[in-house]
């Protein structure tokens, strides 16, 4: 690092004893290392521009070596601590829940870092300590209180009277009591079976009788995957839940599935490797329950915790969280609504496609604002805080992206842990660490499909729009817009692409919401089903 910085420092042409003589008059004075850059004296002015250009270069240096250091003092420390854990272990009796060798290396069929949990704020808290970024979210609230207004002066004018409707929220969380007794079978599958299955096969016993139990184990795994896979889309079907109670039962499918497998994928290698010893044991069921409600998709034995709950933090985020759904259904009632309810009984035409999509950037952007925080924020950080969670970094600073392989990594990092270290490295283990294209590609597939299939069964209908976006337009601007593309053009194109797609995806699914509506099926058949109504609708 030393002969980095002198480089650096020789490159411009500065010496080591330049700082250490007094200024003349007239020249620029730093008077730390954080200095803004001004300019002292009107005989050189004219210096300025090529000051400002440099005093920026110094910051990017500065910061280069920061990181560089950092980046060192951490493999030293990591090392540090690998071989002091190694020695302290004993050789002969090693522990099965946490194996010597996986401490100072990832997984066996891993070839990237481990996910590593620590004590740390979520980002928008932080930034909220800012009074200039707190006006920003006054102003959010100003929307908010704008679309009450303006609903209640609407009503007025036409109802003469005073009232908010809330037909549109009611409708959403209808039959909500049966979405959450089906909740019930499906997390007590989560929570027995898949602890049960680790510990018969963590039992000693004979070649023979392991075998059997791994037989037994898979069947029990078997089952619990038909429950979650099954028990939720027949509910939703036979009883024709409305949108959000299906996003109850949808996003807690998808999220015990998730969990299930990482903590088998976690514990199960540890265990078959020091299934000969003495001294296995399982997990505590503790451990298990706390990770089956702790918002990360990464199972750990033990996290990092916070020494007590603030439970006025809490009720703030809850209530956030209540007024983003609140907000969500005005802007589908004020700016959705009125213009796609009848857009399928209109003759198709190019135009009012157009038009539509244009229209739908907005109310989409704001949704697409409203989700993320209420869920990636709000929802996740209340949890953590009842359950004196450490680890608050469930999303970076993915508005400040310039390639979308940085959105995609910054935007949802529960859900990116999860997709790199089992689809991403376990892939990657598998080719034998060479293919990473192939890899990514994975990982872009498994998170399109299952994107689609969480928008396939909350609207009830097939419409792989998300599907063909994430495939064939995110999947290309993700190579296309890599991390090398910098500058504010490239975060300025990335909002652009943003703005089209949500309102590309609002329009084409409110469409055919209503074309489902008003032109029902004479006979349900397979193409009937797959193939769009909205393509063929206009009554």
């Amino acid at each position: 690092m030393e002969p980095r910085a002198a480089h650096l420092w020789r490159r411009e042409g500065l010496g080591g004893k330049k700082e250490d003589r007094p200024s003349r008059e007239g020249e620029p004075h730093f008077g730390n290392a954080e200095c803004p850059g001004g300019v002292a004296g009107n005989n050189e002015t004219h210096r300025g521009p090529d000051l400002l250009q440099w005093t920026r270069h110094m910051q990017a240096v500065k910061t280069q070596l920061l990181e560089q250091a950092q980046g060192q003092l951490t493999e030293l420390l990591d090392q540090a601590m690998c071989e002091a854990i190694q020695a302290y272990l004993p050789q002969d009796r090693p522990v099965p829940s946490i194996p010597p060798d996986s401490l100072c290396k990832t997984r066996e069929p891993s070839l990237g870092k481990r996910k590593v949990f620590i004590n740390r704020k979520s980002l928008l808290d932080e930034l909220m300590e800012v009074q200039h970024f707190r006006t920003i979210y006054h102003m959010f609230v100003a929307g908010l209180c704008v679309f009450i207004i303006s609903t209640l002066a609407i009503d007025f004018i036409d109802e003469g009277r005073l009232m908010l409707e809330f037909d549109l929220l009611i409708f959403s969380f209808g039959q909500l009591p049966l979405a959450l007794v089906t909740w019930v079978p499906m997390f007590l599958s989560t929570l027995l079976l898949p602890y049960q299955v680790l510990r018969l096969w963590a039992r000693p016993q004979s070649r023979v009788a392991w075998t059997l139990g791994v037989g037994l184990g898979c069947m029990l795994l078997a089952g619990h995957t038909a429950v979650l896979s099954i028990l939720p889309i027949h509910v939703a079907v036979e009883y024709q839940l409305p949108p959000a109670s299906r996003c109850v039962l949808v996003f807690e499918q998808v999220r015990l599935l998730m969990k299930s497998y990482s903590f088998l994928r976690e514990t199960v290698p540890g265990t078959l490797r020091a299934r000969g010893g003495e001294g296995i044991r399982a997990p505590s069921f503790s451990s298990y329950l706390y990770f089956l409600f702790c918002p990360t998709l990464i199972y750990r034995e033990t996290y990092p915790r916070t020494p007590n709950v603030r439970w006025n933090y809490v009720a703030k985020n809850f209530a956030q969280a209540l007024g983003c759904v609140l907000y969500a259904c005005f802007i589908l009632g004020r700016l959705c609504v009125p213009v796609f309810a009848n857009m399928s009984r209109e003759p198709f035409s190019t135009r009012a496609l157009v038009l539509s999509i244009m229209h739908a950037t907005l109310p989409g952007i704001f949704m697409l604002l409203l989700i993320f925080f209420a869920f990636l924020h709000c929802w996740l950080n209340a949890f953590a805080e009842m359950l004196r969670f450490g680890d608050r970094m469930f999303y970076r600073d993915w508005w400040n992206s310039t390639s979308f392989s940085n959105y995609y990594r910054t935007w949802n990092v529960v859900v990116h842990d999860w997709l790199y270290s089992y689809v991403y490295q376990d892939g990657l283990w598998l080719l034998g660490g060479q293919a990473r294209g192939a890899a990514m590609l994975g990982v872009f597939l498994v998170s399109a499909v299952v994107h689609e299939y969480i928008c396939c069964f909350v609207l009830g209908f097939f419409y792989p729009v998300m599907l063909l976006l994430f495939l064939f337009i995110g999947g290309p601007l993700n190579f296309m817009m890599h991390d090398r593309r910098t500058g504010p053009a490239w975060n300025v194109l990335m909002w652009t692409m943003l703005f089209l797609g949500q309102g590309i995806q609002v329009s084409l699914y409110c469409q055919e919401w209503y074309a489902q509506r008003h032109c029902p099926l004479p006979q349900t058949t397979f193409w009937g089903l797959v193939t769009p109504r909205s393509w063929s609708c206009h009554t």
